[in-house]
């Protein structure tokens, strides 16, 4: 069993003062968020999650670069489930997302990845910052996490840098929609560290951006250049103002038109899809067949790359035939799920464990949401099981399942988000930071 060692503190106390500015969201939902205590991950597992972080997010970022220059539209819409307005921005390459973040399950022999949030990734300033200080204040282990404000700095000031050798000059826009405290936190976080890098950059709420088709993205008459949002691009496409004008198309259409460039790219859509994964294991399996069908000059993936993905993700298709055949157990996904939303379970027999959803807010709005994830193309991925772990909350100890965020940021590994939640991991999971023991470590 993971070790968990308690804060000689409780939550009221700790997030009394400086934290509790900081993370104004470590209770959520009328529940507690943030618990006082440090979950220790050896030197060892840090640095195989650190190896195998940047090796997958390479393997991402290599078929990124098939897709776009390689595969039809029709295979972006039908298995990707890519919105077709979204795909000739979708197209432009980038060299980076900006800010990504992996979720992996922790196994005594190995560790396997399950999802990678490259669209919109949180859970940014408790991992770079509250981690720190909590490791810091009350234990004698090391952050894990203490190079992710040098690597969000590094990771934007290079994105900026190319969008500037593409011309776009301006300041740089942070957005979300300011009534969200955590997202709010989040994307003022991001922009701290851009500031602190040189770059002027300020926030505007989403609802108070102009868009003037073929023109421009404006705020109080000022043009933004370079824009990062927190407002996932499947949300984005779908946005009308209060006259009917379709200004999630129309920002598409600037993007695509050179005259916007924007953080996290469009082409992050590509592999926020949860059909990525199954294209991936796709190519995979056809390694060495894709050569000659696609006229390459060597096989897609390298030796160690195929070992990468054997070792590290797990077979994902887009249908369940291959697991209801040899009866091995399963989860369904929507393309696009979040917080655990549109997770299916199966055992091995194929029959249907089901999953409590979380943080319902009403009937009418729990039924639009559970319509919007059940209704979406979805991809089967083999299920395996979890570290099961044991935290102290302040209505008593928490018996659950660890999912371990790593945060991937131009290309380089940067923090992790330990997660403990139920069997599926929704938006009532628990934060618990990690601290990394030496050997020799006393408490």
């Amino acid at each position: 069993m993971r070790k968990v060692y308690s804060l000689p503190v409780n939550h009221d106390g700790l997030f009394s003062e400086e934290l509790g500015e900081r993370i104004p969201y470590h209770r959520m939902y009328g529940k507690e968020y943030c618990v006082p205590a440090v979950t220790a991950f050896s030197e060892k597992e840090m640095l195989l999650l650190k190896e195998a972080s940047e090796k997958i997010d390479r393997i991402y970022r290599k078929v990124l670069r098939f897709v776009q220059r390689f595969l039809p539209d029709p295979v972006l819409v039908n298995q990707l489930g890519i919105h077709p307005a979204l795909i000739p921005a979708a197209r432009l390459e980038v060299p980076f997302h900006g800010v990504s973040r992996q979720d992996w399950i922790m196994q005594p022999d190995g560790i396997k990845m399950i999802e990678n949030n490259t669209d919109t990734p949180t859970g940014i300033p408790e991992t770079a910052y509250l981690a720190g200080a909590m490791v810091k204040r009350f234990t004698k282990m090391q952050n894990p996490s203490e190079g992710m404000d040098r690597q969000i700095r590094e990771s934007f000031s290079s994105l900026i840098q190319f969008y500037r050798q593409c011309g776009f000059s301006g300041e740089i826009a942070f957005s979300c929609y300011d009534w969200h405290e955590e997202d709010l936190c989040n994307t003022t976080y991001l922009m701290e560290q851009v500031q602190k890098e040189g770059f002027p950059a300020f926030f505007v709420p989403l609802e108070k951006l102009e868009v003037k088709p073929n023109v421009g993205l404006f705020y109080e008459g000022k043009r933004i250049d370079i824009w990062y949002r927190l407002y996932p691009l499947e949300y984005l496409v779908y946005d009308t103002d209060d006259d009917g004008c379709e200004t999630g198309l129309a920002i598409l259409e600037l993007i695509s038109q050179k005259k916007l460039a924007i953080i996290n790219p469009v082409q992050s859509i590509i592999t926020q899809s949860k059909g990525f994964m199954a294209l991936i294991w796709s190519l995979y399996e056809k390694n060495d067949h894709l050569q000659t069908l696609w006229n390459l000059n060597a096989p897609i993936f390298t030796k160690e790359e195929c070992e990468a993905i054997s070792r590290h993700l797990l077979p994902t298709y887009f249908e369940d035939t291959f697991f209801r055949q040899d009866r091995i157990p399963w989860v369904s996904k929507s393309l696009f799920g979040r917080e655990g939303k549109g997770t299916v379970l199966f055992d091995k027999e194929g029959l249907e464990h089901e999953v409590k959803w979380e943080h319902q807010v009403d009937d009418e709005e729990d039924q639009a949401t559970r319509e919007y994830y059940s209704n979406q193309p979805r991809i089967y991925q083999q299920r395996i099981s979890q570290e099961r772990i044991t935290i102290p909350t302040e209505t008593g100890s928490f018996d659950g399942y660890l999912l371990v965020g790593s945060f991937v940021m131009g290309g380089v590994f940067a923090g992790i988000l330990p997660r403990v939640g139920g069997v599926v991991t929704g938006n009532l999971a628990y934060f618990i930071p990690a601290g990394m023991e030496k050997e020799g470590f006393t408490k």
